[in-house]
């Protein structure tokens, strides 16, 4: 897509409102003093905005902004905005938006996150914040987020769920270039794509490659997602993370290379948590909460030469209601007030289970995970796949200090990994990180995983 973008139409089609790139915020100007659904056709050049920051373009319900060859909307590092406002059903197709400088975690295509907005053989690049923020009922296809200064979408609404969103035969590359976890240690706010209570996702076909961070990151209350037959590849950090969210189908993907920067970062500085390629982390399959599965189901997919496999994660401490609740003020989608997870209430049933995400009914078959640390160059944490939570602490008065966790996560929640195939020096964590196990301590009682697996231990290194 970024290297070969499809070309838009040659000559304006009919009844198209022609876009003059040598008349200062033309666009701008044009789109306010049309009607709503106009079809606007942008000649080849550099269209801009007046130079105020806050100048962009408001569309109109239904509007459609076709780019010719070589059309390129350019903010200059000037503008903050490219296209904003509540306007529905707005197309944006054939069209390069770059030079925008937005503010941290805001976007510049769909700024105020209206619904229904097709986004298709676009290049969006070389951007501040996210190049594109998300309603419902969005579709992004075959184009290009590149070199953007935090993500390349944002999949968030204020104040809202985002339901029914598309990403279909996408490149997503080099996002996060103002790199802010390194300005921001510990924000969670770097990506490819982050998603936000998003309600229905499918992700399929794309190619998500040297993000710096984490290539997809779906954090916060999301359901339903099926993330299928993309390639995730280069990442620095996670391909995947999936955290404290709901039902989702992880199937058919090619994942490799992934998370050697961030991966090896955090094992020269001797932690010894299995930080994988593919992270669930206090994320599982929910039947109360409608979805096209009730649980997460990760199959199919094959995993080469990335830093560690899978990891299923559930801190004991974060929970509705508890200072460690990184998504402070969000509660789960089975308890709306937070107020209600506190003692005494918290300690019983249904409050006990209700008020904690927890990694659930996860399902991990039929992957094949290869590993040569040759390639990877390592010598050793790079090899894992595990099953754990820490030791329960705090706050004072939680009702899950100690084990109580750790014992649900490995034994009690109903995930299990069975019929994969290893190639490789794997190694598998167990409950805590103290425990490090073969492939035959991981297979045998207390744990009883990958029941109809293979390994073959040695793929090279």
């Amino acid at each position: 897509m970024c290297a070969k973008p499809a070309p838009g139409p040659a000559t304006a089609p009919d009844g198209a409102v022609t876009v003059d790139p040598a008349v200062v915020g033309d666009l701008a100007t044009k789109t306010k003093n049309s009607p709503p659904n106009t079809t606007f056709w942008l000649r080849p050049g550099k269209h801009t905005l007046t130079p105020d920051r806050y100048a962009q373009v408001i569309p109109k319900e239904g509007n459609r902004y076709l780019g010719a060859p070589g059309a390129v909307l350019d903010g200059r590092k000037k503008n903050q905005y490219a296209f904003g406002g509540a306007a529905r059903d707005v197309t944006i197709r054939h069209l390069t938006v770059q030079g925008f400088v937005a503010p941290q975690d805001q976007g510049v295509v769909n700024h105020d996150s209206a619904d229904g907005w097709v986004i298709e053989h676009a290049t969006i690049q070389h951007n501040s914040g996210a190049g594109l923020m998300a309603g419902a009922r969005q579709q992004v296809r075959a184009s290009c987020l590149r070199g953007n200064g935090q993500y390349g979408l944002n999949a968030y609404k204020p104040g809202n769920s985002i339901k029914g969103l598309v990403m279909e035969g996408n490149e997503i590359v080099g996002n996060n270039t103002d790199d802010w976890e390194r300005r921001r240690e510990g924000c969670g706010c770097t990506g490819g794509v982050k998603f936000w209570a998003v309600n229905g996702a499918d992700i399929r076909g794309n190619w998500v490659h040297d993000n710096r961070g984490t290539g997809l990151w779906a954090d916060t209350n999301n359901n339903d997602f099926r993330i299928e037959d993309n390639v995730l590849e280069a990442n620095d950090g996670a391909a995947l993370i999936y955290e404290t969210s709901y039902n989702a189908v992880i199937r058919d993907n090619t994942i490799r290379r992934n998370n050697w920067v961030e991966g090896r970062d955090k094992a020269e500085r001797g932690d010894s948590f299995p930080f994988a390629t593919v992270y669930v982390s206090e994320s599982g399959g929910e039947p109360r909460i409608r979805a096209r599965t009730d649980k997460i189901e990760i199959y199919r997919n094959v995993l080469e030469n990335n830093w560690s496999g899978i990891t299923l994660w559930e801190n004991a401490d974060r929970f509705c209601n508890s200072p460690a609740n990184t998504s402070s003020g969000d509660c789960t989608l089975l308890v709306r007030d937070t107020d209600r997870c506190a003692r005494p209430a918290i300690a019983t049933a249904p409050l006990y289970a209700d008020c904690r995400w927890k990694t659930q009914r996860v399902e991990i078959h039929a992957n094949r995970f290869v590993l040569d640390k040759s390639v990877v160059k390592c010598t050793e944490k790079c090899d894992r796949m595990a099953l754990l939570a820490n030791y329960g602490t705090y706050p004072k008065w939680s009702p899950y200090q100690g084990e109580k966790v750790a014992e649900a996560i490995t034994r009690a929640q109903h995930n299990r990994w069975h019929d994969n195939v290893y190639v490789g020096p794997w190694t598998f964590v167990a409950q805590d990180t103290s425990q490090v196990l073969t492939f035959k301590g991981w297979q045998a009682k207390p744990y009883q995983q990958d029941a109809g697996s293979t390994l073959a231990p040695r793929a090279g290194g």
